[in-house]
């Protein structure tokens, strides 16, 4: 009884060590059904409630609903985004990617949709109003991990090409917005680009795995 015990929990063991998943791009919308907006407008938005417990990679998707009345503001620079303000801001730690115009008394609904495209710490808020809607809660901030890297048509494409030569070096940005920005990532594609190695890989992995219960059943029998 004791063999067959440790027969089956070694078994189990070995079953969850050869097991896992392949974790694909995500689209986090948000605020959920809430959008992207101030206290005045929604007043129980809360954005660091909605992003804390959270696990966002390199390559996830971030999905603004909201309206021409408010904007969005990426920035990896803490004092801009405690400022709630970016106009003194530099190229490679901010940006912009919609801007509301309070000039237009026609109000429009907009979705803007942000890639994750540098790890560590990222900071969002609406920089409309003098920094007032930031001030109303629009804000909030987020760690992004390296997860599975950067899909292809998210990489900056100088960083794909030869290295230049040295007299070539220039002060290039940080973050470069890819042409295609605005397309969230369909979060099976590289998980199917993946899936005819993982394949292979599970193969010899369950022929490995079937060997060693063989044996071991083997062992058990005497």
């Amino acid at each position: 009884m004791e063999q067959r015990v440790l027969f089956l929990s070694f078994s189990s063991l070995l079953l969850l060590s050869f097991s896992g998943s392949v974790d694909a791009y995500k689209n986090y919308t948000v605020g959920d059904s809430l959008g992207w907006y101030d206290t005045t407008v929604k007043s129980n938005v809360d954005y660091q409630k909605w992003a804390d417990g959270k696990n966002f990679s390199l390559g996830d998707f971030l999905i603004f609903n909201t309206d021409t009345n408010h904007s969005v503001v990426q920035t990896y620079n803490f004092t801009t985004y405690k400022l709630c303000d970016f106009d003194n801001s530099v190229d490679n730690d901010t940006v912009e990617w919609s801007s509301a115009n309070p000039s237009n008394t026609l109000t429009q609904g907009a979705t803007v949709a942000v890639p994750l495209l540098k790890e560590g710490p990222n900071y969002f808020f609406s920089g409309d109003y003098d920094g007032e809607q930031c001030d109303n809660g629009q804000h909030f901030k987020i760690t992004v991990s390296h997860g599975k890297g950067l899909p292809d048509s998210l990489k900056d494409p100088s960083d794909q090409a030869p290295a230049p030569n040295a007299a070539d070096y220039d002060s290039t940005p940080d973050t470069v917005v890819p042409f295609d920005f605005n397309n969230p990532h369909d979060q099976d594609t590289d998980v199917k680009k993946d899936s005819g190695s993982l394949s292979l890989h599970g193969k010899f992995l369950d022929m490995k795995l079937n060997g060693i219960l063989l044996l071991l059943g083997i062992v058990y029998m005497f």
